[in-house]
């Protein structure tokens, strides 16, 4: 049985994606896991004793791996090299594809580190790095599940408020659509794990709403917003421009298979690479344009057996293919740990 420290920042059954996502499948898998909350201890300690604890805690246990899902720079470079004296590092980067300095920077001190980027291993290699494993999102499908629910929701989102998204849901509630939202910023409930995966199954639409840095001409000259809001935005995209890291282009995320394991209807943003997950119009819905969304919100409200036919072929090729397990069994033959 393979030893295994999972380190973290959330390990709340709740709404932790590294719980339900990490943590119970490597259990699933046979491996014994122990967690290592680096916030929890950061808050309590400090960043430089939540190092020494790490370290500590990696020479008390001797685990064959240590997986780190690092969110900013919590931890400290030589800290992590000396890991690595002791045992295999792993960093599961998230956001690879826009924050490049930041996973650039990390992958010199982990002995692997992960991309969710279908280009990403060619991106890396081209910047002299070699330890690097393809592993796009995926989700636990013990978790994220088909329950057969009614559908009691016309749209729905789920996912933090960001302006370029409210863009779009307004756009539809001006059609006369009914869109209902949840997450940070909407002035809605927050919605538990178990409560979203209620959600997804009881909507006829999820959307999947980009939230990167948008230069969109529509969406910054927009006139049905006060003129103090629209040169609000044009000066947080400007400044985020000028940021060495800031997210100016789409990836693929844990969403996209959330959704789909749990048999929802999926209406999506575009990003190159999804086409290789999921068969486009077969699978997962997509949308180029408010128009565009607006068109086939409406057409997938009335056919009903269009939409049965996506999401049951969109559940199909998760459980098949992108279950949690199956990324971390290719990790684990990749860097030769059985």
């Amino acid at each position: 049985m393979n030893r295994i420290i999972l380190v973290s920042g959330n390990f709340d059954p709740a709404n932790s994606y590294e719980y339900h996502n990490f943590l119970k499948p490597l259990e699933n898998m046979g491996k014994e896991v122990m967690s290592f909350d680096f916030k929890k201890i950061m808050d309590e300690y400090g960043r430089e004793q939540m190092n020494q604890k790490l370290l500590s805690f990696v020479k008390e246990h001797s685990p064959d791996l240590v997986i780190f899902v690092p969110q900013t720079n919590e931890f400290i470079p030589n800290i992590i090299d000396a890991i690595g004296q002791h045992t295999l590092t792993l960093a599961y980067f998230f956001d690879d594809m826009w924050r490049i300095d930041f996973s650039r920077f990390w992958a010199q001190h982990y002995n692997f580190v992960t991309t969710s980027d279908v280009n990403g291993i060619k991106k890396f290699k081209e910047a002299g790095y070699e330890n690097v494993i393809y592993s796009p999102f995926a989700c636990n499908t013990d978790f994220y599940c088909k329950k057969n629910l009614p559908k009691i929701y016309d749209v729905t989102f789920v996912g933090g408020f960001n302006p370029y998204r409210e863009w779009y849901i307004n756009i539809l509630k001006k059609e006369g659509i009914d869109v209902k939202t949840w997450g940070i910023g909407w002035n809605t409930n927050m919605l538990s794990s178990e409560e979203m995966i209620n959600v997804f199954n009881q909507s006829r639409i999820n959307l999947n709403l980009s939230n990167n840095i948008c230069w969109d001409i529509r969406y910054l000259l927009n006139n049905n917003r006060p003129i103090r809001k629209t040169l609000q935005i044009w000066k947080q995209s400007i400044l985020a421009f000028k940021k060495s890291d800031f997210k100016s282009v789409e990836q693929v995320k844990g969403r996209h298979f959330e959704i789909n394991a749990c048999g929802g209807f999926q209406l999506s943003y575009y990003v190159e690479g999804l086409e290789k997950l999921y068969n486009i119009g077969e699978e997962i819905s997509i949308y180029n344009s408010p128009y565009d969304l607006i068109q086939k919100v409406k057409f997938y409200l009335q056919n009903e057996d269009d939409r049965e036919h996506i999401a049951l072929h969109g559940l199909e090729r998760t459980l098949r293919e992108h279950q949690m397990k199956k990324r971390f069994e290719n990790i684990f033959e990749q860097i030769n740990m059985k």
